[in-house]
């Protein structure tokens, strides 16, 4: 593609008047969000310094900015960041006052230094009455970092800034991921690999360890928020692409209305399509320099479902969700990642001339919730705290194989799941109908029919389980259903009247099952019938499932 008119968004024409399509684009609103998390107060207020995109234009125009922030100040250390990028906010604590802010890179040089950059941190650090330092956060290596001062940028000298605690997290740069995500898909495309020759092209792509990498840079800041209560000014280079990252992994782990489906959408809107992450350039939309390209949302993406891995009851939203928000970054087939920020779309007219994702989603959300998320769970009520341990990363073949049909696909446990919900609801609906023709015998014959006093099933055990909470990864783990739903046991205390047809309605419901698509998962459980099982373990949320 040569230009922005020849994507597929502005051709896109659903099944919709005009009047459903600008409701689509009002579905999320980020002022919202910001309401939410306790803003505008005393401490933040929403600052129209970049109305028109005067100071920055990869920047949103609306912008929470220190309530003693002066425009004077904030213009002056606009000039001293990279691209005008100046340090504004983007998450709030309510509970502690901690903030995560972003930018640029300063443009110190080897001894440069701004008087009002300099205000503007400090400025930061007085919003946050509870803490008398701050961090700022390099996300880049330092060696990286170093190199960029010969070029008259680099990062903040802790001599000049006062109160502030510097830290490099050390993510490569946009060229080292592309080359890495390159080298596994290579892997991925092998044919008839050997064990050895997948595994060590896996570990010398090196994409495990920069996922690992974004998710430990993610967590250094979430505990800096939640458990020191210290405010963060994080960026890289331009404070697009690594910033974003670290940002939103951070906001998952502290917020739980970010692992919703609509809190996630919100977050994707905030800190990726507002902030100006330069989604046509590094996803390749048009036609230009392939050094741009790099799979830094893939990236984040991943590192969300390596958090849903260990945590599969915190996330409203299932695998399928963020497969379907990958496939429709590149698809070009709605408008909300046209352009590199939200100066180019507005001047593209992008909400007047194409449809939203978001609206695409949330309509179909019933296909994307993950049956096993549990609302008034601690996990997902609380900050996530997850391990970064080498043996905890997973390939996901879920995105990188999903076209694989080289082997019969698996039936996964969402899908089995899911198809017992509906089973359920149907047995439920007949059981109702069975009962008020029981009720309706009953006035007529004066008979009276009990039902038995206890389920001595395994599923009415599992059902009476008092489904507590889980603080760790570990809690999750503690074991699966051994049995298929057609497997119970008949209660004892039920005593069915002979029937002539037993045994032909027995093989009705066999054959039922198999129709069905159910596998049977007892061979696949990594526990027996005895072993022991938590109020938290997963047979307790599938058999609440």
């Amino acid at each position: 593609m040569e230009s922005y008119e020849e994507l597929y968004c502005f051709s896109y024409k659903p099944n919709a008047d005009e009047k459903e399509r600008r409701q689509e684009w009002d579905l999320l609103d980020l002022m919202a969000d910001f309401s939410r998390m306790g803003l505008p107060n005393s401490l933040w207020k929403l600052s129209p310094v970049n109305h028109h995109y005067k100071v920055s234009d990869t920047y949103p125009a609306e912008l929470f900015v220190p309530e003693c922030a002066t425009p004077p100040v904030i213009v002056g250390s606009s000039k001293f960041r990279s691209r005008g990028r100046f340090p504004a906010l983007t998450y709030y604590s309510k509970d502690n006052h901690a903030a995560i802010c972003r930018s640029s890179q300063p443009l110190s040089g080897f001894s440069a230094r701004c008087l009002e950059d300099e205000q503007m941190l400090e400025a930061i650090l007085r919003s946050n009455p509870h803490s008398d330092f701050m961090y700022v956060v390099d996300t880049r290596p330092k060696l990286n970092a170093i190199a960029n001062r010969a070029a008259g940028k680099g990062y903040e000298n802790e001599d000049n800034y006062s109160n502030i605690k510097f830290q490099f997290l050390g993510i490569e740069n946009i060229h080292v991921m592309r080359n890495s995500q390159q080298k596994m898909l290579e892997v991925c495309e092998l044919r008839s690999p050997s064990m050895s020759d997948f595994l060590e092209g896996l570990e010398n792509s090196g994409w495990l360890k920069h996922i690992k990498a974004v998710l430990d840079a993610g967590i250094f800041i979430a505990k800096a928020v939640a458990e020191e209560g210290v405010s963060v000014l994080v960026h890289c280079s331009d404070g697009w692409d690594r910033t974003a990252q670290v940002c939103s992994v951070a906001c998952v782990l502290l917020d739980p209305y970010y692992r919703t489906l609509r809190g996630f959408m919100v977050l994707i809107e905030k800190d990726w399509i507002a902030f100006g992450h330069k989604f046509s350039h590094r996803c390749n939309h048009l036609t230009g320099d392939s050094k741009e390209v790099s799979p830094i949302m893939d990236q984040f993406l991943e590192c969300v479902w390596q958090l849903m891995e260990q945590f599969p009851c915190a996330f409203e939203f299932s695998e399928r969700f963020l497969v379907t928000i990958h496939n429709h970054v590149y698809s070009c087939q709605f408008g909300n990642f046209i352009g590199n920020n939200q100066r180019e779309r507005i001047e593209l007219s992008v909400p007047e001339r194409t449809h939203s994702l978001w609206s695409y989603l949330w309509t179909n959300r019933a296909d994307y919730v993950n049956p096993l998320y549990r609302a008034n769970h601690s996990q997902s009520q609380g900050v996530l705290r997850p391990s970064t341990a080498p043996h905890i990363f997973r390939f996901w073949r879920g995105l990188y194989n999903r076209f694989d049909h080289g082997v019969h696909p698996r039936q996964s446990v969402e899908d089995y799941l899911r198809a017992i919900q509906e089973e359920t609801q149907q047995l439920e609906e007949q059981l109702a109908s069975h009962k008020q023709k029981i009720s309706q015998l009953e006035q007529e014959s004066g008979i009276t029919w009990k039902a038995p006093l206890c389920d001595k099933s395994p599923t009415g055990r599992s059902l009476d389980t008092n489904l507590g909470v889980a603080n760790t990864p570990q809690d999750y783990t503690a074991g699966f259903i051994t049995s298929s739903p057609h497997q119970l046991e008949t209660p004892d205390s039920i005593l069915l009247p002979h029937n002539s047809n037993q045994s032909k309605d027995s093989s009705l419901s066999n054959g039922s099952d198999q129709e069905s698509g159910i596998a049977d998962l007892s061979c696949r459980s990594p526990l027996s019938e005895d072993s022991p099982r938590g109020p938290d373990s997963d047979e307790a949320a599938y058999s609440t499932a």
